[in-house]
């Protein structure tokens, strides 16, 4: 018979631990806004396109030939990445670049690939 070690048998209750960690737990604001974060990063389309930009600043036209799809459905994932903040746009004349937010996106990204690849 195996032994469950994921399961604690004992009863004591390590209060000086306890305390400190409700001290440095975050907010449920803020675990809310973490939770929605990720949510984000669990769809693979979108995956695909985060991919593309963490090579490259891409338009839409560029991303939807890249990846064989509609410039609908890449527009409406790249709306869902910008309102959570993982993509910022910008315009050039008429053409609108989509990028990576920031570095914190782009080592998250590439920290989820390198996990994965082994």
């Amino acid at each position: 018979m195996s032994k469950n070690t994921d399961i604690c048998s004992c009863n004591v209750i390590h209060q000086d631990v306890v305390d400190k960690v409700a001290e440095n737990m975050p907010s449920e604001e803020l675990l809310d806004r973490v939770a929605v974060f990720f949510k984000v990063f669990s769809d693979k389309t979108r995956l695909k396109i985060l991919s593309l930009l963490l090579q490259e600043e891409m338009c839409v036209c560029d991303i939807a030939a890249s990846l064989e799809m509609t410039h609908s459905s890449i527009s409406h994932q790249l709306r869902v990445l910008r309102q959570s903040r993982v993509v910022k746009n910008r315009k050039d004349g008429k053409v609108v670049y989509y990028s990576l937010d920031d570095d914190h996106v782009k080592n998250i990204l590439a920290q989820g690939l390198s996990h994965h690849q082994h």
